[in-house]
């Protein structure tokens, strides 16, 4: 693992866009292009970055711990490449956690992050922005149209529709029917088809089932070039208890309230975040 540079502080009290610090991001040393890791674990022993490349070993990659935040940067990673972090909590136990800013997961049953650089992606949408900016929604009609990308359609044998084919079919459908936005159920990385995507794992990551996170932006693209806005559900009360997930994440209560009177929607199963901490805000 090469020297972490501490040049850069994280200030936790007035960071609001936190996965632009948090996660894996593409970095060059010197001549040495890798990725630059850091995550947040509190109660923590111990974090390393494991996978394919080093046999899903922990103990080979650690992470340098810099207050409550544990970073360093590995050379040589291609993209796609699969990770988690490999978190030993204050009881010695080693949890598997998948990167909670990982941009790009793994199709389920799978459940480890992957490298993913989110730069570079053509927007061809500025008349569409433009247009927004001059007639303000509060000001304009509105008509949304609520749509579940997993069922509003599927493929004769019954596989799901990519970003890019379901975008194409569902700006014509809603433009036939004169919506001028659609809201999608939540679109973020979850383990259960079941849950719609309401109780999810990967908060900044669009989900695989359908392709890659720059096909989601393309299919967002694609609706603003046909006059459509884009409205993203997500539910920020709670999040699910799967083990690879935010629970319990180093060992201790990270996400979550601490106190079991408040720490879980009993009759959800899931866990409650605590926005009284500024990590768990960003």
């Amino acid at each position: 693992m090469a020297k972490i540079n501490h040049a850069e502080q994280f200030h936790a009290g007035t960071l609001s866009d936190g996965w632009r610090w948090f996660g894996a991001h593409p970095e060059k040393i010197k001549d040495e292009q890798g990725w630059r890791f850091r995550v947040w674990a509190p109660h923590a022993q111990s974090v390393c970055v494991v996978g394919d490349f080093n046999n899903w070993t922990s103990g080979v990659h650690n992470l340098a711990q810099n207050g409550q935040i544990w970073e360093g940067f590995i050379p040589g990673l291609p993209e796609y490449t699969s990770y988690k972090y490999a978190v030993t909590g204050p009881d010695g136990e080693v949890r598997l956690k998948t990167d909670p800013y990982a941009f790009h997961c793994e199709t389920r049953p799978a459940t480890a992050g992957k490298l993913y650089d989110i730069e570079g992606f053509k927007w061809t949408d500025a008349a569409f922005l433009s247009k927004q900016a001059k007639h303000p929604v509060y000001d304009s009609p509105l008509n949304i149209y609520e749509v579940h990308l997993g069922s509003w359609r599927k493929r004769p044998n019954g596989d799901f529709y990519d970003y890019k084919d379901m975008a194409r079919e569902l700006a014509a459908y809603v433009k036939e029917m004169g919506y001028t936005a659609i809201e999608l159920l939540p679109v973020l990385e979850h383990p259960f088809d079941g849950s719609w995507g309401y109780q999810c794992t990967g908060y900044f990551a669009p989900t695989s089932r359908y392709g890659t996170p720059k096909d989601f932006l393309w299919f967002v693209n694609h609706m603003h070039k046909n006059g459509i806005s884009v409205i993203l559900d997500w539910v920020p009360a709670h999040f699910c208890k799967d083990s690879h997930g935010l629970y319990e994440f180093d060992g201790g209560c990270c996400y979550e309230y601490s106190d079991p009177n408040k720490w879980e929607h009993a009759s959800w199963g899931t866990r409650v975040f605590d926005y009284g901490r500024p990590e768990v805000k960003s």
